[in-house]
């Protein structure tokens, strides 16, 4: 199947795997981002703990995948930039979100052309999070 093909699934929720398979990918994600040296300005931008941001990037990427609504559903429109605005995100940030959500995703097993499909998206997105130059 080509990249610009349409997919064998209603959403990207649903090729995923679901909530179990979303879950996976976020607690692999947050685990890589806490042993991983090279994630360390990414890590340390997250302060002490990473129980709720687990939590928060969960729900979220449920939605944000076409599945459950578990983020709007307590919290409203998420409002991503707003809620990111008292964070330092450059572009050292932007790109260790991105290369550990990338590894998370491939040590997770989500399929390939998914996989690529996200990495376009997700780079959309963190690249508009950048509040700061660096």
């Amino acid at each position: 199947m080509q990249a610009d093909q349409k997919s064998p699934y209603d959403t990207p929720f649903e090729w995923i795997g679901g909530e179990a398979r979303v879950h996976a990918l976020v607690e692999r994600f947050y685990d890589l981002m806490d042993i991983e040296p090279r994630y360390r300005e990414l890590r340390a931008a997250h302060g002490s703990t990473l129980e709720s941001a687990r939590q928060k990037l969960f729900w979220f990427l449920c939605g944000w995948l076409g599945g459950p609504q578990h983020y709007t559903d307590r919290f409203g429109h998420p409002r991503l930039r707003a809620r990111h605005m008292p964070f330092v995100i450059g572009i050292v940030e932007r790109d260790q979100w991105l290369a550990c959500m990338d590894q998370a995703m491939g040590e997770t097993g989500v399929d390939p052309v998914l996989r690529e499909r996200l990495r376009g998206s997700f780079f959309q997105t963190a690249d508009w999070m950048r509040n700061s130059p660096g």
